[in-house]
Parts: C-alpha cells; structure tokens; sequence
C-alpha cells in the first residue's frame, strides 16, 4: 500500500497534470478555447489550428513540463522521503491521467502526447528522446500528428526495453515498465478515433484548419 507521502506527491501530480495549459494559454493570449473549434480537443495539435504557432509552441512545452517535472523531482528527491521506483512509476501516471481527465476541467481532457512524453523523459531522457524522435519522424514526412503519436505509443516499450537494457525492467523496477506499457494504451485509446479517421482518409494534417 501507499504510505502518506507517496499518496500526496502523487495527489499533487495529478494536480499538475489537470492543468490544461490549451485552454490557460490560449485564455492568456487572447485565442478562442481550443474546445470550441477543430477537433475540439485541448492540445497542442488543434492550438495550432487557431494560426497561432507562438501559443502551439508554449502548449506543447508547457504540456510537456508538467509531465517530467513531478517525475523528476521524485526520481531525484524523493529518496530522502523514502520514495523509490513505484512512487516515480505513480507520480508519472498520475501528472498523465491529469492530463487526460483535468479536475479543474471537469474531467475533459486532451489526449495526453506531451505530457506522456514529458513523464518518459523523467523516466530515462534516452527514451523520451527516442520515442520523441519518432513522432517528430512521422510527423515531419506524413504530416499526421495523430499517426506520429500512434507509432510513438507503439514503440516506447520497445525503446523502453533497448534503453533498460534488460526486458520490462527500468533498472530493475517492474513499477516504471508497467506504467509506460499502460500510458501507451492509453494513448492508443485515446486516439481511437483518429485511427479510424486515418484508415477512412479523412483526418486532417498537421497545420490545417479542420
């Protein structure tokens, strides 16, 4: 079971995560809600779709911080508050189920690429590079943010093995393993919809106005 300490960091990394920074930004640069046009989904990908790239940008990074921040305070503090492996592997679920389920959005959240992104990086930087480095791949040659996160969701447990050098074991935690395992079907789940679109011919590409 979870000790207090445990239970609280990961409270307020779940806190972290709620705050969707598509709406706080675009509110602060005077944009409409992201909520309200496109895709309607509170995300770097549809801020984008407002013509506004400067407030894309600091979505995307201010979604991705909120993310690795709690993982990386843990991983690097959190020892001397007793906090191992499973108190990272938590804090990092918790900042990406924020995410997708804000409590300070009543629960309608985005689809979670940047933060997930973000949390791998606290993990181990060498897999939020690399899985990273396959979004931006298929991003920047097809032009699909939805198919580039569904190929990234695809690989970070293989990047996640090659990286440990051991199989399903982030320096022998099991804890960390199963977490990137479950954030990548959640993140498959959570474009389910963008994968049929993509199979039907229909979703839009990076850029466009949908």
């Amino acid at each position: 079971m979870f000790d207090l300490t445990t239970l609280a960091v990961v409270a307020a990394a779940y806190l972290i995560g709620s705050l969707s920074f598509a709406v706080i930004v675009s509110r602060v640069m005077g944009l409409s809600d992201p909520r309200s046009y496109g895709s309607k989904n509170p995300g770097a990908t549809n801020v984008l779709r407002s013509g506004s790239k400067k407030a894309a940008i600091a979505t995307l990074l201010l979604d991705g911080a909120k993310g690795w921040l709690p993982v990386w305070l843990v991983a690097h503090w959190g020892s001397a508050w007793g906090l191992g492996d499973g108190a990272v592997a938590a804090v990092g679920m918790a900042a990406f189920l924020g995410h997708l389920f804000p409590v300070f959005f009543r629960f309608q959240g985005g689809k979670g690429v940047a933060t997930a992104a973000g949390v791998l990086l606290g993990f181990e930087p060498l897999l939020g590079l690399a899985t990273l480095g396959s979004w931006l791949f298929v991003a920047l040659v097809l032009r699909y943010s939805s198919l580039a996160a569904v190929v990234a969701a695809l690989f970070a447990p293989g990047f996640y093995v090659l990286v440990s050098g051991e199989s399903w074991s982030w320096y022998g935690s099991p804890s960390v393993a199963l977490a990137v395992a479950v954030m990548s079907l959640l993140l498959l789940w959570r474009h389910r919809g963008n994968i049929s679109r993509l199979i039907a011919g229909q979703e839009s590409k990076i850029g466009s106005k949908k």
